[in-house]
């Protein structure tokens, strides 16, 4: 088994408000990752008292602790019940009725011998490689829809028509992009921040099975290296468009 994670604040004067971990059993059979990107509120507060960086801490904790050792639960309930226990530890300090109460996108996978499962929230990519049919991305493809479609993102958080993250409510988990697979059609994953994911998305530097060629022969942190690179190159935002100069970033590779 091969596993590699790097992480990278957008701005070291920041606290980084990504998380990535991998959860091993104890058995040596399986496993179970977690990426999440926490979103930075706009100015004026979230109703919380709390740093986004805690709410990611706190969410992903959970989620990699019931993905893993959870196995009778599917993964939505999982996050369901991880987004319960969060809302749950902060629900007498802070309004977690606030539309910009803390929430992140969300990226789980896990796997044994049989069956690899996965889920994905928001604009997190998951990369699957499989035996015989090339790297195939797993996204949630909402925001993209609604961007082309000319809509303001802000009003449209986590109301029907609009897209979803973690925050507050566990019923978001239905609204995940979900699915499973045979253990035997996958070689490896990659599970991908957008801070990261700007090497292909927003640079064009290469597509997703580049991207994943990339971490295979380099691992994570190059990828990290390579974008930080193309920021540097467009200081002022003009050749390459988007919202943060530097972004935090968190990629993890597995081979199970």
């Amino acid at each position: 088994m091969r596993i590699e994670l790097a992480t990278a604040p957008g701005d070291r004067h920041h606290p980084n408000e990504d998380y990535v971990s991998v959860a091993l059993p104890a058995s040596g059979s399986g496993g179970a990752l977690v990426v999440l990107d926490g979103v930075t509120p706009p100015e004026g507060g979230d109703g919380c008292v709390h740093s986004v960086d805690w709410f990611t801490a706190r969410l992903g904790g959970s989620l990699l602790e019931l993905s893993g050792s959870r196995r009778d639960m599917p993964l939505t309930q999982c996050l369901s019940e991880a987004i319960t226990r969060t809302a749950a530890a902060h629900s007498s300090t802070c309004d977690l009725s606030h539309p910009l109460t803390p929430q992140a996108t969300v990226v789980t996978a896990r796997w044994n011998a049989q069956r690899i499962e996965y889920l994905v929230l928001s604009d997190s990519a998951l990369l699957i490689e499989r035996t015989h049919d090339g790297v195939t991305p797993v996204l949630d493809d909402r925001i993209d829809r609604l961007l082309a479609e000319g809509r303001r993102l802000a009003p449209l958080r986590n109301v029907a028509g609009g897209f979803f993250t973690a925050a507050a409510d566990p019923a978001v988990s239905r609204k995940a992009v979900t699915g499973e697979l045979p253990r035997g059609e996958v070689r490896a994953l990659a599970a991908l921040t957008d801070g990261a994911s700007r090497w292909v998305e927003t640079f064009g530097e290469g597509d997703w099975t580049e991207c994943f060629a990339l971490l295979r022969k380099e691992g994570p942190q190059a990828l990290i290296d390579r974008v930080r690179a193309a920021e540097d190159a467009d200081p002022d935002r003009t050749a390459f468009p988007r919202g943060k100069n530097h972004d935090d970033a968190a990629v993890v590779f597995v081979e199970p």
